[in-house]
């Protein structure tokens, strides 16, 4: 059902092949939004394009978003092709599974690289399209672990947390300019994130987890996010009753808090 709030703006996805990416693209399409859809896999892409409503008005970028050549030429892709920007949506991003002591200072780079520093570059690139028509939309896909920092997870949690200082500083700077800034944080969500996440040596674990196995589905997370971000807030937490709780908690009494990462049997 097409919703006027949304209808004909255009909305770029990067990780938009599978996961949480692919579940937004299908809702943000449903409700009549025109989308430019990235990532590294272009039969991925092509998939999800087929998939959605209104499927020939979408644009595929392949894009590897630590390759700043080919985020300048996606930047004038968009410029040339449609001219305009309403929202980006920064959703690509790689997870962990590693112990803080079994993992190499490369793999902590590359988690920074990839959930961090393009992530930043990326929008600091599309902020000329986003202001051009007085103000649009940045959407950070950061963590409940970049709240609260959970076993397994210390770079990939620095990485989100850094991400979340990052876009509000980025709110408070460009807020006279129009620009809206919201910062989403999901729990566990049943994606093939686990599979692809880091281990301390670089490769992917390969395999899902249980937290992910009984987590709530793509498509449930994206009706969930688009509600929110159309309600105008920043503040995002999308999860489980435990994970919500942790983001509260962490908050109010983050000695409590870590008593309770302690105690938790997360992996």
């Amino acid at each position: 059902m097409i919703n006027p709030a949304i209808h004909n703006k255009v909305i770029w996805i990067t990780g938009a092949s599978g996961g949480i990416g692919e579940a937004l693209a299908r809702e943000l399409a449903a409700d009549g939004a025109r989308l430019v859809l990235s990532a590294r896999r272009l039969h991925e892409l092509e998939r999800v394009k087929a998939s959605l409503a209104n499927s020939q008005q979408h644009l595929l970028l392949p894009l590897d978003i630590t390759d700043v050549n080919a985020v300048s030429a996606a930047i004038a892709a968009i410029t040339q092709q449609i001219g305009g920007l309403d929202w980006l949506i920064n959703n690509a991003g790689i997870s962990q599974r590693a112990l803080i002591t079994d993992t190499t200072a490369q793999t902590d780079r590359t988690l920074f690289d990839v959930d961090y520093f393009a992530q930043i570059h990326l929008t600091r690139s599309a902020l000329p399209l986003l202001l051009a028509d007085g103000g649009g939309k940045v959407v950070f896909i950061s963590s409940v672990a970049g709240l609260v920092g959970t076993q397994y997870r210390g770079s990939y949690s620095a990485a989100k947390a850094a991400l979340h200082l990052w876009a509000n500083s980025l709110r408070a700077e460009l807020f006279d300019k129009g620009l809206q800034v919201a910062t989403i944080f999901p729990g566990f969500v049943k994606t093939d994130v686990s599979r692809n996440a880091l281990t301390g040596d670089g490769s992917a674990l390969g395999s899902m987890d249980d937290a992910q196995a009984n987590a709530m589905t793509a498509e449930t997370f994206a009706e969930k996010a688009v509600k929110a971000l159309l309600k105008g807030k920043n503040y995002i937490v999308i999860g489980g009753l435990k994970e919500r709780l942790g983001a509260l908690v962490s908050r109010l009494s983050p000695e409590l808090m870590y008593k309770m990462v302690r105690n938790s049997k997360v992996r």
